[in-house]
């Protein structure tokens, strides 16, 4: 329910020019009973002048009539007799001054980069006019020389979904159909083999893990074979022979009989 544009004032002038009850007044003011009730014990709103909202228009004399009659009747808002402002009808974006020296940049690059969108489309969307978007398309424009194609996203002319609406709503006039990207096949795809991170398990199905556990097979080759037959003879392998015959042999010293005897020069110098 609507309420009037200053209650607490208008309740102040009901409670002082009314038999309303603070029922009717706090329903029809938005307020609560106590508060209501306070304004007429005087410790709410004090020195406040009343609003009489039969000279604003909010309220009838036939409606306060009724509701004095009826303590159980609801006091509701007269309907205003003054036409309402009426709502601005869309037109040309409103472009900031600061702003509307970047707008032939932005016209040269719509132009270029979708030709598709039509003149009333660019119009709308950065607010700009038709003779300046036919002069930048026929290079005619008295600054072509500086004009430099910019995306109007990036120089704030327009927002990035708005722009992509109207590519799509031109493209679907036109007939464009975007083409659609190319999947790349799993089994054909050249992209390396992930290496895990350290500390990471890799789990691997299919032929991977049948690759993988031949090779682990193909590196598992025993160094040293002993065959079952030569186990048996009490044979031992050549390995094992020659091990043996370089760690039994003791280490040869010098006898003293090879030991050459000192000369007498040897002694003299000494």
């Amino acid at each position: 329910m609507a309420h009037p544009l200053m209650p607490k004032a208008t309740a102040v002038w009901l409670v002082e020019n009314t038999a309303l009850t603070f029922e009717q007044i706090s329903a029809f003011c938005g307020l609560h009973n106590l508060e209501v009730q306070a304004i007429a014990d005087d410790e709410v709103a004090t020195g406040m002048q009343g609003l009489d909202p039969i000279a604003g228009g909010e309220l009838t004399q036939e409606e306060l009539d009724r509701c004095l009659a009826d303590s159980s009747a609801r006091l509701e808002l007269a309907k205003p007799k003054n036409p309402l402002p009426k709502a601005r009808k869309k037109g040309a974006r409103y472009t900031p001054v600061s702003k509307r020296q970047d707008r032939p940049d932005a016209i040269s690059w719509l132009v270029k980069n979708h030709p598709e969108l039509s003149d009333a489309q660019i119009s709308k969307l950065i607010g700009t006019t038709k003779p300046t978007i036919n002069a930048i398309r026929e290079r005619t424009h008295w600054n072509m020389t500086n004009i430099k194609p910019q995306n109007p996203v990036a120089l704030g002319l327009c927002a990035a979904p708005e722009l992509e609406k109207v590519v799509a709503l031109a493209r679907a006039k036109a007939g464009i159909v975007p083409e659609a990207m190319d999947k790349p096949d799993k089994a054909n795809s050249d992209d390396p083999i992930r290496i895990p991170k350290p500390g990471e398990t890799l789990l691997l199905k299919g032929e991977a893990k049948a690759d993988r556990e031949r090779a682990l097979e193909a590196e598992e080759v025993p160094v040293f074979a002993v065959t079952e037959e030569n186990s048996d003879d009490g044979a031992t392998p050549e390995v094992l022979k020659v091990a043996e015959d370089v760690f039994s042999t003791p280490p040869t010293t010098p006898k003293e009989e090879d030991t050459p005897a000192p000369s007498p020069e040897d002694n003299a110098g000494s």
